[in-house]
Order: C-alpha cells, then structure tokens, then sequence
C-alpha cells in the first residue's frame, strides 16, 4: 500500500510540475494562437493527471485513519475537475450556450454544492478554518452554475469568459499545490521551519488573486455592458 502511494505522490507531483509550467506559458501566449493552444492542451492533460492520482490518493489516506484530509482532498479533486471540465465544455460549444449548460452541468452544479457542505460540516466538527473557509468554493462555483442555467451570459463571447474563468480556477488549484506542499517541502528540506500564518497565505491568496485576474480579464475581452446595444443601434 505505502509503496503504490509512494508512485501516485510521484505522479501526481510531476503532474503537478508540468502543470505549473505549462500554466503560464499559455496565459503568456496570445489567445487563440497555435502555442497557447498546443500548451494549453498540455496542461489540460497534466491537470487530468493530478485529478486521476489524486482520486485513489484520497482513498489510501482515508484508510490510514485520517479522514479530515482525505475529505479534503476528495473535495479539491471535485472542483478542480469542475474547472477542468468547464474550461474545455466552453470551447467545444462555444456556438451553443444551451448546450453548454444541459446535460450534465446540473448535476456537476449539484455536486460542488453537496461536497462543500460535507467538507464545511467536516471543518466545523474538527475546527478547521481552512476546511470551512474553504468551502465556499465549490458553494459559490455550484450556486453560479445554477444561476447561469436560468440567466445565461449575453455577450456572444460567453464561451471565452466562462473558459478563462474555469482556467482562472485551474491554477488556484496548480499555485496552492506548489505553495503550500512543495515549496514548503523545499523549505523545509533547508532546515526552514515555515511561520504558523504561511499556511493560511498559501490556500488563500492564489484565490483571492483569482477574482482580481478575472476582473481584469473581463474587462479586456468582454464587451462593456451596453456595447452590443449600442452597436446594434447603430
């Protein structure tokens, strides 16, 4: 058993190396260009990997007695592949925002909602600040999706915010991976004993960074509300 999980660690952390590098060769490139494309699919597959190793991961942990980080790891694997999935969705039905939100969106809406309470729940009996903080994630993503089954994006590039936002979401994932276990491995390898906040700064800064990178990304692709009328009117 130790020695599988020894592999899937290994996997999953050069999964994770790939994915990290990848990221930001794609957001670097122009959007829509052969390279973006070409890394952009690179790490798609290289999220794949850690969403795949990190499934029965979560398993062996559980089976070890520890159920809070199991838990918590089952519920990351829930929202990154929530990302994961919306990233590519939006691109392959881009001409169809129908489409997009039918079929199994609901219920992928439904599941970040049930797992953010179960591990909201789980935060609370361990008082756990990460767990329950955390757990407005997959509430917000779940809540959003279902907002958008019945108001659906206007502007004809939809399809482009809902891919950036869901890519956005994607290295939270990759950043709080290599911030809080790998850089704090390396640091401790060093003999660095890490402050006690680090650990806080690490889950929630790559998210609190996420929404500003979103604002920012709406505002030079997106439209400006009342562009279409406007040009239409014209």
């Amino acid at each position: 058993m130790d020695a599988f999980y020894d592999i899937l660690l290994a996997l999953h952390g050069l999964s994770g190396l790939v994915a990290l590098v990848t990221y930001w060769i794609a957001a670097a490139a122009k959007k829509g260009s052969p390279l973006h494309l070409r890394v952009g699919k690179t790490y798609m597959l290289a999220m794949l990997g850690i969403v795949i190793t990190a499934i029965p991961m979560s398993a062996i942990i559980a089976l070890k007695g520890k159920v809070g980080t199991a838990t918590f790891l089952a519920y990351l694997v829930v929202i990154t592949a929530t990302g994961l999935w919306m990233g590519w969705r939006a691109v392959k039905r881009k001409r169809d925002q129908a489409a997009f939100r039918s079929g199994a969106y609901l219920g992928v809406a439904l599941a970040n909602l049930f797992a953010s309470a179960v591990v909201f729940a789980v935060g609370l009996q361990m008082s756990q600040t990460l767990l329950m903080g955390f757990s407005t994630v997959g509430m917000l993503t779940g809540a959003q999706m279902l907002w958008r089954r019945r108001h659906p994006i206007a502007a004809a590039r939809w399809w482009m915010q809902e891919h950036f936002s869901a890519m956005v979401g994607c290295g939270v994932a990759t950043h709080i991976a290599f911030l809080a276990i790998g850089l704090e491995r390396m640091v401790r390898m060093v003999g660095i004993q890490p402050p006690g906040w680090y650990g806080l700064i690490a889950w929630f800064l790559p998210l609190a960074l996420a929404f500003v990178a979103v604002a920012w990304l709406n505002r030079k692709y997106m439209p400006k509300p009342g562009a279409t009328t406007a040009a239409a009117r014209a």
